[in-house]
Order: structure tokens, then sequence, then C-alpha cells
């Protein structure tokens, strides 16, 4: 991406970086941070939305997963092998369509998630930190509403 700064333009954007510039770096930064927490648990990003997944909606097939996680079907495949090599997750075969494999979480898949939530949790703490409640509400309506103008989820989950 290219940092390069612009004149307001038709959205009467500020002066400096583009929006989609911003969301970029913040987006490296947040995986980054994200990354450095989960490691010191023996987990990668991918694994760690995974979990997180689960948590919010168990009994989701492969490809369910692969969409909300944001990887190929093929890595989700990696990452659910690795989960259920470490009893984190466990699958069992859809009981209406045998091919299909529900993931679930186990007990200690929901344990390693808390704490690596606590921790992630006050990444995001100090992201946000110097914003108000207000400040913190706009920009979460903000960001949901880009994710909806672009089709990319989060309805009916």
């Amino acid at each position: 991406m290219v940092a390069a700064a612009r004149p307001p333009g038709p959205l009467d954007e500020p002066a400096g970086p583009s929006l989609l510039y911003l969301i970029g770096r913040v987006d490296r930064i947040v995986r980054r941070s994200i990354n450095d927490v989960v490691r010191r648990h023996g987990l990668s990003a991918a694994q760690y939305t995974t979990l997180s997944v689960l948590a919010r909606r168990g009994g989701l097939s492969n490809a369910q997963l692969a969409r909300r996680s944001l990887v190929s079907s093929q890595s989700m495949n990696e990452v659910l092998l690795a989960l259920e090599k470490r009893q984190l997750v466990r699958r069992r075969a859809h009981p209406a369509h045998g091919r299909i494999r529900q993931a679930q979480l186990t007990p200690k898949g929901r344990a390693l998630l808390a704490a690596c939530d606590a921790e992630v949790g006050e990444v995001e703490a100090k992201m946000v930190a110097s914003m108000s409640s207000r400040e913190r509400a706009t920009l979460h309506r903000a960001l949901l509403s880009c994710v909806h103008a672009l089709h990319g989820g989060l309805t009916g989950d």
C-alpha cells in the first residue's frame, strides 16, 4: 500500500493517509500483536481465530469455519488437524450428511481460549485506551458498516 498523503477528496477526508491505508496498517499491527500473544500459548493466529469462532458457534463444517476465519478450506483442514491433535477441538460426522464433519471446542480448548482471550483483550484495550466509550462505540459501528458495505459477512452468523 502507498502511504502518500493526499489532499481532501470528495468524501471530505482529512489530508494524510487514506482510510484504506490506515485500516491496512491497523490490520497488520493487530495481527502481529495477536500472533505475539497466542504464540506464547502454542497457537497460531488462525488456530486462535478458529477457537474463537467455535466458541461463538460450534458444530460448523470445515467450509463454514474457513469462511468465518478468513482462510482457505485447505488451510482450515490443517488448522483443525493441529487443534484435534492437541485435543482442543473434536469433529464428528454431521447427523444428516456423513461426509460433513462438525467441529466443537473441547473443555481443554475452552480453557486455552479463555487464557488467550484475556491477553488479546489487553491488546484491544491498549489500542482504544485514548478513546471515550462513545468513540469506541462509534468506531465499532463504523467498522461493522464497512464490513457490511463490502459484503464481508457478520450478518446472520
